[in-house]
């Protein structure tokens, strides 16, 4: 059986690329997405960084939908605590309605950014709270099946526009927090091993063991990896420096843009980089096409995947390209005009 393949886009700003040519990038990669046969194009929440440049990926889809025919369009995560549920369901029943069929939902608790960006986008209300998210999504699934029950202040709500069909669910998360609100509230559910790189299969395996149908009848569960293709051994090094630099430089403070292959040449890593470095590098999928297909269909049967979703957060554009390109061929992706 073909395992489906998707991906994730956090429109990375790489170097001295502007903001505007990374949404632009992301916009040519999901028609390129779309005519590779991927399943899904998502698209990542994020806020006041440097280095990522979508803090709108609602606003992008409309987009994206314009520019693909076929390929599920969604989100990566919207960051659900900031928002009100009756207005994502207005938002994702408006995409459903512009491209019936293609539209993902996929919600998460963490806060896209740095916690002083949190609490400007709370604006001045409550920090969240995990009961608080779990009322969220479940308010959306009722508003989506039209079953908010009787006394609840959203009963007899009309979420316009009022389509036939609704947006599938995801929950994401990297740790026992986001599949437990999966398994408990019976949706699909995303593991992000590209940043929790330890446990994560046992995460996907207690997530089926606890699932309780309720929005959808079974479980399914999406690994979302990172995986860079690189030509030959030599660039494979080039492009580890330059991935693990932004990351030891993420976890000392810093906000900047994702290093490329030639700043990272020129740069030394501290001994508490190092060490950041090594913890780090499990998170990273990277090889020749073959190499990293591998790793990728071995990591899968590991987690019990139902399917893959690639993060290619590499040090060009070129690279990013590639990896898509050539994945594609590793798992005979049925291409489309």
């Amino acid at each position: 059986m073909t395992l489906p393949l998707s991906i994730l886009d956090q429109s990375p700003i790489i170097g001295s690329t502007t903001p505007a040519k990374a949404i632009q990038h992301t916009i040519e990669l999901a028609r390129l997405a779309d005519r590779l046969g991927y399943t899904r194009y998502w698209c990542a929440e994020h806020h006041a960084l440097n280095g990522l440049a979508d803090a709108s990926p609602e606003i992008l889809l409309a987009r994206l939908g314009a520019e693909t025919k076929h390929i599920r369009l969604g989100t990566g995560g919207i960051m659900l605590p900031y928002y009100a549920p009756f207005k994502i369901a207005e938002q994702f029943k408006m995409l459903e309605a512009m491209y019936p069929g293609r539209i993902d939902l996929g919600m998460g608790r963490a806060p896209g950014g740095h916690p002083r960006t949190a609490r400007v986008l709370f604006d001045g209300r409550p920090i969240d709270t995990e009961e608080g998210f779990a009322n969220q999504l479940a308010e959306i699934s009722a508003l989506f099946r039209d079953v908010v029950p009787d006394g609840h202040p959203l009963h007899g709500q009309l979420v316009s526009p009022n389509v036939p069909t609704s947006p599938e669910m995801w929950v994401l998360g990297s740790s026992t927090g986001g599949a437990s609100f999966a398994a408990s509230l019976g949706m699909r559910f995303a593991f992000a091993h590209f940043i929790n790189a330890y446990s994560g299969s046992e995460v996907a395996k207690a997530y089926r063991a606890h699932f309780k149908p309720w929005h959808e009848a079974t479980p399914r569960v999406a690994l979302a990896m990172l995986a860079i293709v690189a030509d030959d051994e030599a660039e494979a090094k080039a492009i580890e420096k330059a991935v693990l630099m932004r990351w030891a430089l993420t976890a000392m403070g810093a906000n900047r843009t994702v290093p490329t292959i030639e700043e990272a040449a020129a740069y030394e890593f501290s001994p508490r980089e190092q060490q950041i470095a090594a913890n780090d590098r499990p998170r990273l999928t990277l090889g020749t096409a073959k190499t990293v297909a591998a790793q990728i269909r071995e990591k899968a049967e590991q987690f019990g995947a139902d399917e893959v979703v690639l993060v290619a957060v590499a040090p060009s554009y070129e690279i990013r390209v590639r990896t898509y390109e050539r994945l594609a061929g590793e798992f005979g992706l049925e291409a489309r005009g």
